[in-house]
């Protein structure tokens, strides 16, 4: 009875919401609109590979999610996680059987796919919004195949933006778009649409302790699917910019076990720099390492490198801040400015950015 209560109030606060401008007919009459012109563009995907049992024996398993036609020429835009592994791939475009889909780019580290099915009579493909233009409170819209239900379409908000989520090899993929729309398994790879009809992200994880919605869905945002895509079509896959160091964020409670430690740490922000690859990009700049390994509580820290403060201006804190950075704003070849911390004293390195060299 909640659940029904909650919904209720829901649909009560679009229609007092839209009563100050459109009537509560109009956006119901939206909603027909988006489902009717996006639907025929979303296909449900059938994957098939094998398994071992207990016994380490081959069985065979299944499948299934989502995708949106991408462009004329067959292309589909889904998940890498819904597509890994598969030996057999199918879609159906609105619940008629198609034809068998190749694998044309995969790119774990942002979690998309693209499959290409070749066929002429294709539905009309989805274009792509701005997702930078994306305000929190607007409504969207979902539509993909949860637990296999062909074609369902939800409608919730855009609750937050600018979420980081981690990607299927351990990475992290920032921009994230979270929304109340109910997304469940099967809605993997399928569009987060705005009530014009555009793909604003691509539904992606839930958080949920039953596997179920809960009200906690994330979507890759729309403007990272515009920068990857058309490079996984082109090539099969995305070179992720890369500059060669490792480090960590040197938060306040960093500093205090330091000092505990009896360690000075001139600053409590930054990156401290650990290890520079040899021959890399940041090394190759001038980039320095630590060189001294010491105790701090119960980590063993190497000390003595370079504090990063500021990529291309941007105040960083975090590894995760500073890819994040990257992978948003440089592309290999690109040059971005470091302002370090050496010695007390601050100073510019210019890196020349490179292709991540586990990039696949």
């Amino acid at each position: 009875m909640r659940a029904i209560a909650w919904v209720a109030l829901a649909l009560a606060a679009v229609v007092h919401s839209v009563s100050f401008g459109a009537g509560a007919s109009d956006i119901q009459e939206l909603l027909f609109e988006v489902f009717e012109g996006a639907a025929p563009a979303v296909v449900n995907i059938t994957v098939r590979g094998t398994a071992e049992d207990m016994f380490m024996r081959p069985v065979p398993v299944e499948g299934s999610g989502s995708g949106f036609l991408f462009d004329d020429l067959g292309h589909i835009v889904t998940n890498y996680h819904v597509v890994e592994g598969a030996e057999q791939i199918t879609v159906a475009f609105r619940g008629v059987e198609c034809c068998p889909a190749e694998v044309v780019g995969l790119d774990p580290s942002t979690d998309l796919a693209v499959l290409r099915v070749r066929r002429t009579d294709l539905p009309t493909p989805l274009p792509l919004a701005d997702s930078s233009q994306l305000r929190v409170g607007q409504l969207v819209v979902a539509i993909g195949n949860p637990f296999g239900l062909d074609t369902t379409m939800t409608f919730g908000i855009i609750s937050a933006l600018e979420r980081v989520i981690r990607s299927p090899d351990g990475r992290f993929v920032g921009g994230a778009i979270q929304t109340d729309a109910s997304i469940n398994p099967g809605n993997s790879g399928g569009p987060l649409l705005d009530l014009t009809g555009r793909v604003i992200g691509v539904n992606s994880q839930i958080i949920s302790p039953v596997r179920a919605s809960a009200g906690l869905g994330f979507a890759i945002p729309a403007n990272t699917v515009a920068r990857v895509v058309p490079q996984l079509i082109a090539t099969g896959r995305f070179p992720h910019p890369y500059l060669g160091f490792e480090g960590f964020g040197v938060t306040p409670e960093l500093v205090q076990l330091f000092r505990v430690a009896g360690v000075p740490m001139p600053l409590d922000r930054g990156v401290l720099v650990t290890t520079v690859a040899p021959g890399g990009p940041a090394d190759r700049a001038g980039l320095r390492g630590g060189s001294q390994q010491q105790r701090v509580g119960p980590f063993m820290i190497t000390l003595g490198g370079d504090i990063v403060l500021r990529i291309d201006g941007r105040a960083v804190n975090t590894m995760v801040e500073l890819q994040l950075y990257l992978d948003g704003a440089a592309a290999v070849g690109d040059r971005v400015t470091l302002d370090v911390l050496r010695d007390g004293v601050e100073r510019s390195l210019v890196v020349e950015v490179e292709e991540r060299p586990d990039a696949g």
